[in-house]
């Protein structure tokens, strides 16, 4: 998606776990943070920010939960209308 910022346009980034159009970083749609995880390697975890959860788990707790993992069930938001996929 393209997202006009000033004069300038850019291109907003999926987040890898939800899908949504928030940038990198971690997600406040579903408060994964971007490790560079691909699906290619989406059932490993890297450590990192993301500990021991994998992509595909998050992913997983996204569709249950609204959320990468429990826990930060009361940290995320809803996505705006210009972050759907």
């Amino acid at each position: 998606m393209l997202t006009r910022v000033g004069k300038h346009t850019i291109d907003v980034a999926a987040c890898p776990c939800c899908a949504h159009r928030t940038g990198g970083g971690t997600c406040p749609v579903c408060f994964w943070t971007d490790d560079g995880s691909t699906d290619q390697n989406a059932g490993t975890a890297r450590g990192g920010p993301n500990g021991d959860l994998s992509l595909s788990d998050a992913r997983l707790n996204y569709a249950i939960y609204g959320a990468s993992h429990p826990r930060y069930q009361d940290a995320v938001r809803q996505p705006r209308p210009e972050e759907l996929p």
